[in-house]
């Protein structure tokens, strides 16, 4: 076999094991790529020659590095597993939020720093949509401060439209946007062409400003009506993040008062609160599901904001400790976005132990450190499911799949909220664990699991990306995660931070 059809044949199996994580045939890939499926056919057997362009138009239809184009950079993880993990890790500040107060930094003619920005893949494509529309960022210091100063005019016609389809985040430009302009166009987010019906609560909630929305050839049409402003309360269909996120940043800018109801209360949400705070926008009820807003028409102030720590990435890292038996000191976690979590590990057996909270520095998160200790676990008696804050996060909810493997007894892990997301949990089978799927909602996870190494592909989805990552950890002998993308794009740099408390991962590419 020469060289460039094995070239071939390699890439064809990436590509078909990305569409086949994504749940697609071979004709919804021809479908999105503009071809046919015979083509996709051949792509996938290493029977066609491909263009970078192409190559680059299948990683964004599949939402998956297939390789990498112009760039070094992880695209595979080496896990050599079994090794116990020791020492303390901090936890870096929150992907939403940071994501979140990008898309916020919109409201602003000031200049806005934001503190210890997230460096991950999600961020990146925020600002190269930012950049390409004229917003000027600069990363300031080692640290991630990132400051951010938009021009008088911002310029949707030069937008960074394959960016702005690698972030389900643009969609948070709905909010600010209406504000400045009368008429404008935005991608579909995510790569998708899903149409209105999955955006349709943010829709509905943004309606009383004046915002229209037609989805029509791959672009959200939105139209402004100036004469249309709220006369009610805004009562979201669904408490959704996004949708609450949304509403928060349009409301910021109306001149007067709006009351949400059955808003999120979830950290994300509330770190925009804050920091729509320090731009002279006051919100009352942050924490609860009703948020009063008095809006300011123009915001220009230079502010400077520390988005809080992350209580999704804490939990990976409690998660770790669980599965590998260790004992880690995981420090700055966010108490209050984590207390159902800890309980309920706590009824399973977990021993660990809790410092005095302390602040975060937005001066208002609740940071504690904590210590995780090996421990014998067992089943809960009730099933794990998530619920809207105060309740247990559903990106938590996967980790709890991989803890209840390591766990002795039958466990019920009901993730009611994303279709077909439990699915993914059952590639813990190929690592040893006995993962039952009997819905598309719901897994039966039976432990204790006698792990062991296997090659994976990561799944489309982040949490679950990283829970194969953490049973690779505990799995004795060599591992190999393929496609990780999607982990860069939720966690900075966490291979190399698993390295330093005893992990063995090394990054490579096969191409």
């Amino acid at each position: 076999m020469s060289d460039a059809h094995d070239y071939l044949r390699r890439i064809g199996g990436l590509i078909r094991a990305s569409r086949k994580h994504r749940g697609w045939t071979q004709a919804q890939l021809a479908e999105a790529l503009g071809t046919s499926q015979s083509a996709v056919n051949r792509i996938e057997h290493g029977h066609q020659n491909l263009s970078l362009d192409m190559l680059s138009r299948i990683g964004d239809a599949l939402d998956s590095e297939i390789v990498s184009i112009g760039h070094t950079g992880p695209m595979h993880l080496r896990i050599v597993g079994g090794q116990q993990l020791s020492g303390s890790i901090d936890v870096r500040s929150s992907k939403n939020a940071g994501v979140a107060l990008l898309c916020a930094s919109l409201l602003n003619k000031g200049r806005t720093t934001l503190r210890k920005v997230a460096r991950i893949e999600e961020v990146n494509r925020i600002l190269e949509v930012l950049g390409s529309i004229g917003v000027r960022t600069r990363w300031l210091n080692d640290e991630n401060d990132l400051e951010i100063t938009r021009p008088a005019t911002l310029d949707l016609s030069t937008m960074d439209v394959e960016a702005a389809r690698r972030t389900r985040s643009i969609l948070m430009f709905l909010g600010p946007l209406l504000h400045e302009l009368d008429r404008f166009e935005l991608p579909y987010a995510g790569g998708c062409d899903l149409g209105t019906r999955t955006i349709e609560p943010t829709l509905t909630a943004l309606r009383p400003f004046g915002l229209a929305v037609k989805a029509h050839e791959g672009f959200y049409h939105a139209d402004v009506d100036r004469e249309i402003v709220p006369t009610r309360a805004i009562v979201l269909t669904e408490r959704g993040d996004t949708v609450t996120e949304n509403v928060l940043m349009a409301a910021a800018r109306h001149p007067g008062v709006t009351v949400i109801r059955n808003a999120s209360s979830n950290y994300m949400v509330q770190d925009l609160c804050f920091f729509l705070g320090e731009l002279g926008v006051r919100v009352d009820g942050v924490g609860t599901t009703t948020l009063t807003v008095h809006g300011v028409a123009e915001l220009d102030r230079a502010v400077d904001y520390a988005p809080s720590e992350d209580p999704i990435e804490a939990m990976s890292l409690i998660a770790a400790a669980i599965v590998t038996s260790s004992e880690i000191t995981v420090c700055r976690a966010p108490i209050e976005f984590l207390e159902i979590e800890l309980a309920t590990l706590e009824e399973m057996g977990l021993d660990y132990t809790r410092s005095e909270e302390y602040p975060a520095a937005n001066g208002h998160t609740r940071l504690v450190d904590l210590t995780v200790r090996p421990s014998t676990l067992r089943a809960p008696l009730d099933k794990i499911h998530p619920m809207p804050f105060p309740g247990l996060n559903i990106d938590n909810l996967p980790f709890f799949a991989v803890i209840a493997a390591v766990a002795s007894g039958a466990t019920l892990v009901h993730d009611w909220v994303y279709e077909n997301r439990a699915i993914y949990l059952t590639e813990l089978t190929k690592l040893g664990a006995h993962v039952k799927l009997l819905d598309p909602h719901r897994v039966y996870v039976e432990g204790p699991t006698h792990w062991s190494a296997a090659e994976v592909i990561c799944p489309p989805a982040l949490r679950p990306a990283v829970v194969i990552l953490l049973a690779m950890l505990a799995a004795k002998g060599t591992s190999v995660l393929r496609n990780i993308y999607v982990i860069d794009r939720g966690y900075e740099q966490l291979a190399q931070r698993l390295n330093l408390l005893g992990a063995r991962i090394e990054t490579f590419r096969d191409l």
